[in-house]
């Protein structure tokens, strides 16, 4: 099963793609996440993405869709993953829809959390006085204003990825604001509709059809094959055994026998 996440910063796409791992054994894939890591390994490509990171710009295209394909790659990936911040632009998904194909691979469902905007400032006002109260240390994005220039920043770039991956009819729409539970279920729903289940239409598709011949100005239906549903084993029984009766021999002008 491979899998993209979309929504908001605050949607919960890590909490519900953490119960996608532990559902169905696949792993998930966080560009950011993989990008640190080629930094801290001293790679060719953490190289040359380490002053990127460090300024907080965006990576380049290619070098993200180069990453994610060399990790698609790796043995624990090849049961399915989910992409969790990738793609976040139209070239992007393009890149990731060329370079699945390449593989013979293609996405089973694009997953979308909806969120009301306004609710999500709330929610983490309310989380940051939580955690004042507490007396515990705040992160560097539990700030009302980075959370709204980074909605900002998902409706210019990512939002439009949800008309791109509805006329690819892989995009699946999820209410993001119910609790954490009936969102995970409500993502299992929509998910079982991606397994292959028996057409009734396929199946009748593959039997034998039905044809027509045409005698004289009649016609006639041709003889309907073996195996076909409308086939019917009839035995017809001799004359005079259906009485019970054995049939009379017959001399040679054809009269019977006494």
């Amino acid at each position: 099963m491979r899998l993209i996440l979309l929504g908001p910063p605050g949607a919960g796409k890590g909490t519900q793609a953490q119960h996608l791992v532990a559902k169905y054994g696949i792993v998930q894939l966080s560009t950011g996440e993989m990008l640190r890591a080629a930094v801290k390994a001293g790679t060719q490509i953490g190289r040359q993405v380490q002053d990127v990171i460090a300024r907080g710009a965006l990576c380049p295209d290619e070098i993200v869709v180069h990453i994610v394909e060399e990790r698609i790659q790796e043995p624990d990936a090849r049961k399915g993953f989910i992409l969790d911040g990738f793609p976040r632009t139209l070239p992007q998904a393009e890149a990731l829809d060329d370079m699945l194909e390449k593989h013979g691979l293609a996405l089973d469902a694009v997953i979308e959390l909806r969120v009301d905007e306004e609710a999500l400032v709330k929610r983490i006002e309310s989380r940051i006085a939580e955690m004042e109260a507490r007396g515990e240390p705040l992160r560097s994005d539990d700030d009302p204003a980075v959370l709204h220039r980074r909605l900002i920043a998902y409706r210019e770039q990512t939002a439009p990825l949800i008309a791109y991956y509805q006329e690819k009819g892989v995009l699946r729409s999820i209410d993001g604001m119910a609790q954490v539970e009936d969102v995970a279920a409500e993502i299992e729903r929509a998910l079982g509709g991606e397994r292959s289940v028996v057409d009734p239409r396929r199946e009748s598709a593959k039997r034998p059809a039905l044809s027509s011949v045409k005698v004289g100005k009649k016609t006639k239906r041709a003889p309907v094959p073996a195996g076909h549903p409308r086939a019917r084993t009839r035995s017809k029984p001799a004359r005079g055994a259906a009485a019970g009766k054995s049939p009379a021999r017959r001399g040679k002008l054809g009269k019977p026998r006494r």
